[in-house]
């Protein structure tokens, strides 16, 4: 489609949300009523730069129903993100947002070569989590044979690969390294698995990444890219010239700001990623910050699509880190230490060994808590676990050590040591 006409599309659709969002979200109208902005100032995306802008923190402030456009009896799913003070962030979907949602992991399964012949795998997580839902439904809308192995269970996984000749792999780039490793250790070679494609996605991962999962694999590994809050994976794909992930533009429109002072910035330059849904109608999220730093292009892309494209995320604007699939907060940390009576002086490690994700918290002890009984700091370190678990979704390897162990900074507390190279 003509680049004039997707833009004459998503200035019309912009209206039409911005009316709804304004009428059917009590939340929202307050954030327009206090910029002094109503529906009838915007008449196209060339004013989309009047309207507010939506944070996680609005989001959660809202919850639960706060961002509800639609009755709940007009409400037929649920998904969420992991909270970070045990609130999370729920968005909700219609027949028609689902239908919607799933048409564009439809997109993206096309895009990696998919068609009714091919067997897809989807080894995303399920429930809450959009991942596995959200490929699923895509599968299913291109007709091919879906397997919903959910995460885990990685022998049964690999029996169902081979025998069910799986060609099309979903799940994070992570455990597809770790499959790509215990498929060579039961003597399996690249020429000898079905699997011909891979969409990798809800953790970021590198080139090197991508021609590892290639070689061990024996397939194209494709990038894809979304969020809970939008509506999941899907918001954009790549192609098969992997020069970045083209944007849903007919559903989500993209935004580039400067992430210090959120004003716009053109095509090319660096910047946050914003995003509004054009025409999700029970979450009907506007101008929504998502703190990915990245750059969108119109380049002419060789498969003949002409959907903006985006860059991989080159970092982020604020200090959420995803681990294995989920997002997680040092603030999410500091409540639990806080709410378990421990120190504040702490640390987190992340590594990667053997292609997955280490995560280790280092807590402080102070003198009056500190018992070097092996015992004893064991049993703390279990509770400290199967706290920052329930609050996280992921389980840390908790170390409790003695007081003034951590190194003291002068400046800034360095909190957090990422080791895993994962911005080129």
């Amino acid at each position: 489609m003509p680049v004039e006409e997707i833009k004459k599309i998503q200035s019309e659709k912009l209206v039409k949300q911005v009316k709804h969002a304004y009428e059917d979200v009590p939340y929202y109208r307050d954030l327009m009523d206090k910029k002094g902005v109503k529906p009838e100032d915007i008449h196209g995306i060339e004013d989309l730069h009047k309207l507010p802008f939506l944070e996680k923190s609005d989001l959660r402030e809202g919850y639960p129903y706060a961002m509800l456009g639609k009755p709940l009896e007009d409400c037929v799913r649920i998904q969420s993100t992991s909270g970070t003070t045990g609130k999370r962030v729920i968005a909700y979907y219609t027949q028609h947002d689902i239908d919607l949602w799933e048409d564009c992991c439809a997109r993206a399964l096309v895009a990696a070569g998919a068609d009714r012949e091919d067997v897809v795998q989807v080894s995303y997580g399920y429930g809450l989590f959009t991942g596995g839902p959200g490929l699923n439904g895509g599968s299913h809308k291109v007709g091919c044979l879906t397997l919903p192995m959910s995460s885990g269970n990685t022998e049964r996984q690999l029996q169902f690969m081979t025998d069910l000749k799986a060609t099309v792999i979903c799940c994070t780039p992570s455990y597809a390294a770790y499959l790509g490793e215990s498929l060579k250790e039961m003597g399996y070679t690249p020429d000898t698995i079905p699997l011909k494609a891979g969409i990798f996605g809800a953790e970021a991962w590198t080139e090197e990444n991508r021609r590892e999962l290639e070689k061990n694999l024996g397939i194209k590994a494709y990038d894809i890219y979304g969020l809970t809050e939008i509506s999941g994976p899907g918001v954009s794909f790549e192609c098969e010239e992997q020069g970045g992930m083209h944007i849903n533009e007919d559903h989500f429109l993209a935004e580039i700001i400067n992430p210090e002072t959120g004003e716009p910035l053109p095509e090319g330059e660096k910047g946050e990623l914003v995003f509004t849904c054009l025409d999700k109608e029970a979450f009907p999220v506007i101008r929504y910050r998502t703190r990915d730093i990245c750059v969108l292009s119109r380049k002419p892309c060789s498969c003949g699509r002409t959907f903006i494209r985006m860059a991989k995320p080159m970092g982020r604007s604020d200090d959420m880190l995803i681990i294995r699939g989920v997002n997680v907060f040092p603030s999410q940390i500091e409540a639990v230490l806080i709410k378990e009576g421990c120190s504040l002086n702490y640390q987190i490690k992340i590594s990667r060994v053997n292609n997955s994700d280490t995560f280790d918290v280092y807590v402080e002890l102070p003198p009056e808590q500190f018992d070097d009984s092996v015992k004893n700091l064991s049993a703390k370190e279990k509770s400290l676990q199967a706290a920052l678990r329930s609050m996280l979704g992921i389980g840390p390897a908790v170390h409790l050590v003695p007081p003034k162990t951590i190194a003291r900074s002068e400046g800034k507390a360095v909190r957090i040591i990422d080791e895993r190279k994962l911005y080129d």
